[in-house]
């Protein structure tokens, strides 16, 4: 009876599919030769939209980059990223009225909307801003407060280097066209739902 003893083991086979995923993942790498400016779009229903596009700042700053962020809706809450990243020369500018349900007037929240546009499109104009965190700006464009038209223009008219991150549920399909990256938030579960309250350095 023979013994065959030229059959791979387990861990020959995984070391056979784990180079093959190196080539692929290399081969990506080394083709991804391209530098510019990213257009960041994270959107969908779930929590952690805000979240991830504040990691995203924070990992800027960690670089030595020079990141502002415009508020459009939590600007009546502490905001415990402000609280950190202030300290590391990261400018805020915030839509004043916070959220629209709770001041049911159109025009102020229209009002506070432009605004914090007008801060926001002057830090697309500005070569020094590396990043650009356009925090729940896609609510601005639903309610009609921001003409999408102009949130267009000036994305497509900033330094070529600029990287922006615009967060918020519903993202208008032409803002998601001319993203780079689009990322989609799905809720699975959230404790709010089961009558748990929104808690400091958690949810805020």
């Amino acid at each position: 009876m023979s013994n065959d003893n030229t059959k791979p083991t387990k861990e020959q086979k995984h070391q056979t599919r784990q180079q093959r995923l190196k080539e692929k993942v290399d081969e990506r790498i080394a083709n991804a030769t391209d530098e510019k400016g990213l257009l960041i779009v994270i959107t969908g229903n779930g929590k952690g939209k805000s979240t991830s596009g504040f990691g995203t700042v924070a990992r800027a700053v960690g670089h030595g980059l020079k990141a502002s962020v415009v508020q459009f809706i939590k600007g009546t809450w502490e905001c415990g990223e402000r609280n950190l990243l202030e300290q590391h020369d990261v400018d805020f500018f915030v839509m004043g009225t916070g959220f629209t349900w709770e001041t049911q007037n159109k025009d102020k929240d229209t009002a506070a909307a432009q605004a914090a546009w007008l801060d926001a499109k002057k830090l697309l104009q500005d070569e020094q801003v590396d990043v650009v965190l356009l925090d729940e700006i896609t609510y601005m464009v639903t309610y009609g407060y921001i003409e999408l038209e102009d949130v267009i223009s000036a994305l497509n008219n900033r330094p070529s280097g600029q990287h922006v991150i615009i967060t918020g549920r519903a993202c208008h399909r032409q803002l998601i066209e001319l993203a780079d990256t689009v990322s989609e938030v799905q809720p699975i579960k959230h404790a709010f739902d089961n009558g748990i309250k929104a808690q400091a350095g958690i949810d805020w």
